[in-house]
This record gives C-alpha cells, structure tokens and sequence, in this order.
C-alpha cells in the first residue's frame, strides 16, 4: 500500500512539464492528413521523465503513441472526439488517446510497410486487449534515479541502462507496449541478426542470416526511428509540398 502511494506520488511529479522545448515542425492538418493506422508516432517530451529518458537514449524522442485510427473502438473524448491513438501513460497506464491530445508537440511518423487487413486486426485487438493495463512503475524509479545526479556514462552505454523492468504481463512502458504488439505479428523493429553456416556444399564460406527477437523490455522510443524497417513520414511533404509558394520575409 506504502508503495503505491510512493509510486502515485512520484509518477505525477514526473509527469509535471518543464520548460517548454518542443516545436511542431509540421501543421496539426498536416499530420492528421498523414496518419495511417499502424503508425508509430514519437513524441519529444517535456515532462522530467522524459528527461532522463532523452539523455538514456541520446535521442530526440522521449515517448511513443500508436496510431489506430478513428474507427479502432478506442471510443471518443468527452467532447467527442475520436480516440485514435493509444500509449502506455506514466499515471494512467494504457489508454486512447485524440490525436489533438498532442497538436502542439514535435512528432514523427514511423511507418510499418506491407501489414494487410488481418495483421492490422491482431495489431488492434491486441492494443484493446491492454486497456486499463498500468505503466512499469518499476522502470519509473530506476529512470528517477538520473534526475537527482546524471552519470557519467559513456553515450555509447546509455541505451543499455532502460534494460529494466519488472517482467509483469499486465505492466509495460511505452515502447515496449509497442513492440510487442509488433512482434506479435513478426514485424522486425531493431531485430538481433546472427550469421550462421548456409550449408550449402558448393560454397564453404556462404552464411545465411538468422533473425532473433530482442527482448521487448529493452525497446525504446528511438528504435523505431532507427529500424531500417519503418519509413519515416514527413506530413509537410504528404501534402504537395512546393518550396515555390513559401511566403519568405524581405532580407
């Protein structure tokens, strides 16, 4: 009981924004336009968790969303806007989400290339299926730690810290979330990739390669962004981009 209350307590400070950083770098009509379901969407934080989160992964991206779309059964808003998003939340675990939710922060679309109708439906359920779910608390004090002193920690190093968790079904952090809702369907993301003996007697040296499943718990924000596996969407270009018509000031 204590505990939870300690874990209440530190996940809204750390849900508390700091000093505002993060610039859209495309319109809200832009990126709703873009959107597909499926899509990964990553988001630069400004909370203090997302802090520490950042400098972990030496990356821009603190926080994933994944996109279903408005005819998912996510439900609607209070005002009635669809929910087509759903993420693993610091305070209130799995929950839909509008897209609205975050019109104002620097995003950026991954995309997964060649899911059909049936993958897209397991990717679905699965998401619903989680609903409710709460966030890894244990992650949330591990990651606490780096907000009262910062190590030194060679960056090269840094990814491997997030490496924690509580190993709970019913708990997940953002990504990981994700990820395995992707695994699921075997989508690779940042998969391990071994090279073994081809056996192949006309050639003594040829090797194959031989996919493995990382461990979900060591996914983070940035991966999706690294894998060679998703396309990054730029909505400003979705939508018939020409440099020509930009309205530039006098110099």
């Amino acid at each position: 009981m204590f505990l939870d209350w300690i874990s209440k307590r530190l996940a809204t400070y750390l849900s508390k924004q700091v000093a505002q950083h993060s610039v859209p770098t495309s319109t809200y009509q832009a990126l709703e336009k873009a959107l597909r379901p499926g899509d990964v969407l990553l988001v630069e934080g400004n909370t203090r968790i997302s802090t520490a989160i950042k400098y972990l992964t030496q990356s821009t991206w603190s926080h994933a969303t994944l996109y279903l779309g408005p005819n998912s059964g996510l439900g609607t808003s209070c005002d009635g806007e669809p929910h087509t998003l759903i993420e693993a939340d610091l305070e209130f675990g799995i929950r839909p989400l509008p897209l609205s939710y975050y019109r104002n922060s620097h995003t950026r679309i991954c995309r997964p290339v060649g899911l059909d109708d049936d993958n897209m439906s397991t990717l679905t359920d699965y998401a619903l299926s989680r609903l409710g779910h709460q966030y890894d608390m244990k992650n949330v004090f591990d990651l606490a730690r780096y907000l009262v002193q910062t190590p030194p920690v060679p960056s090269r190093h840094r990814h491997k810290l997030l490496s924690f968790g509580s190993g709970d079904p019913t708990r997940a952090i953002c990504s990981t979330f994700i990820a395995e809702g992707f695994q699921r369907l075997h989508y690779p993301i940042l998969p391990t990739i071994d090279t073994i003996p081809s056996n192949d007697p006309d050639c003594a040296d040829c090797v194959r390669e031989h996919y493995r499943i990382r461990q979900t718990s060591l996914f983070t924000p940035r991966d999706f962004d690294a894998s060679p596996y998703f396309q990054i969407i730029k909505p400003m270009l979705e939508s018939s981009f020409d440099f020509r018509t930009i309205n530039w000031a006098n110099q």
